[in-house]
């Protein structure tokens, strides 16, 4: 905790506040993510509408995200990216407080597509923090970003599951719109305008262009690795609980506790590799991840091909601690190759990367699994990963020869 606060306070009060925003914000719209499940059981005439429903309920944000968030983040440097996370914000509240009255599963799925369609927080809150810390230490700022949401999610799902053992499902949804008004006022009364010359001030600022960064690396390259990382990801989304049931006839909470440890070891490793990537040149970066890539393959592998629960569990909390290194690093360098005045553009349309990657991974793994039976799940996720490791190879290979500094692996 102490480490946290160090860092907090490193980049800036306005940065505590971002993280703060962050962190209670994402935890708010987590609160009903594990139990969507139960709510669509009840509400479904079929087996048939539960099934589709049940996936429907997670991927319809993600579409409405990935299909807006680059038209956001122009939006957000037109006109803004403190304005655009307080429209969010208050998009997420709406939507939010309307789902908490729908009692119809095709109602739900198409305000769950409105909620994504309204949100796009994140790209905007990661181009403000470039603005308000200077773009310094991007990796560092990603990465603590990344862990406001990761902490955010498993609090947030926590006391979601308080609240829904004391009172109906609406009122988590309910509580979760308050909160997100809450924050949306906070945003707007709290976040400084940043200055004229940090971007993202209105249109009078484009007449300022900045060069463009002489990094050597490929933005689309980059968002391609990152997606195919994310992809291998989400695999296991929607089938990971039915692995474990009938894999290691694991209880519940067993489930449960396996799930939440791929997120703290990525909130455990995130900042850890922030802190190896700070200051060196992207090639260096590029070449660590070629070896975080083989990492995954090779740790999802072994979960795959093992029967004990104990070291499946450390392989898992191994996982995550990996992926600490890619999403916040990738991101970092995204930006670091981007002009000032276009990251809103450049990140918003990295979120759309994203979510369209992570509707991909989840389709992949509920066909697969479907068509193929559940043993076929991690083989899958590290063929996946064998071709992140192909892709960020390549990358390695291009950009290490204009711009060696000795530096590369």
């Amino acid at each position: 905790m102490t480490g946290t606060v160090a860092v907090l306070r490193g980049f800036g009060p306005v940065f505590a506040l971002l993280f703060g925003l962050q962190f209670i914000s994402m935890g708010a719209m987590e609160m009903s993510g594990p139990f969507w499940p139960i709510q669509i059981r009840g509400l479904s005439a079929s087996e048939s509408v539960f099934a589709l429903a049940g996936v429907g309920v997670y991927v319809c944000p993600m579409l409405g995200v990935s299909l807006t968030s680059a038209f956001w983040g122009r939006m957000g440097d037109r006109y803004g990216n403190r304005l655009m996370m307080v429209r969010a914000l208050a998009g997420l509240a709406v939507t939010q407080l309307l789902v908490a009255f729908a009692q119809d599963v095709w109602t739900i799925l198409a305000l769950r597509f409105l909620q994504g369609a309204c949100a796009g927080y994140i790209a905007p809150a990661q181009a403000y923090g470039v603005q308000v810390t200077g773009g310094r230490d991007r990796a560092g700022l990603f990465a603590w970003l990344q862990v406001a949401t990761n902490v955010g999610s498993l609090g947030g799902a926590f006391l979601g599951g308080l609240i829904l053992d004391a009172l109906p499902f609406a009122a988590v949804n309910l509580t979760a719109g308050v909160i997100c008004a809450l924050c949306a006022a906070v945003a707007w009364a709290s976040l400084p305008v940043p200055p004229q010359g940090a971007g993202g001030t209105g249109p009078a600022r484009a007449t300022n262009v900045s060069p463009a960064p002489a990094t050597g690396i490929s933005v689309p390259g980059l968002l391609t690795l990152m997606g195919l990382l994310l992809a291998s990801r989400m695999v296991l989304q929607v089938p990971f609980a039915l692995y474990m049931s009938e894999v290691y006839g694991a209880q519940h909470w067993i489930t449960g506790l396996s799930y939440g440890l791929l997120a703290f070891g990525f909130v455990v490793g995130a900042p850890v590799w922030a802190r190896i990537f700070e200051g060196r040149a992207p090639v260096f970066v590029l070449g660590w991840s070629v070896l975080i890539a083989a990492g995954c393959l090779v740790v999802t592998g072994l979960a795959g091909s093992i029967r004990d629960i104990g070291l499946f569990a450390a392989l898992y909390l191994a996982w995550g601690a990996l992926l600490g290194g890619t999403t916040p690093v990738l991101l970092s360098l995204v930006s670091a190759s981007t002009r000032s005045e276009r990251q809103g553009s450049v990140l918003g349309l990295a979120q759309t990367c994203q979510q369209g990657a992570s509707v991909l991974g989840i389709i992949t793994g509920v066909v697969a699994t479907q068509s193929f039976g559940l043993e076929v799940a991690f083989p899958l996720v590290a063929g996946l990963y064998g071709l992140s490791f192909l892709m960020a190879l390549a990358l390695w290979l291009k950009s290490r020869h204009p711009f060696d500094k000795g530096e590369i692996l």
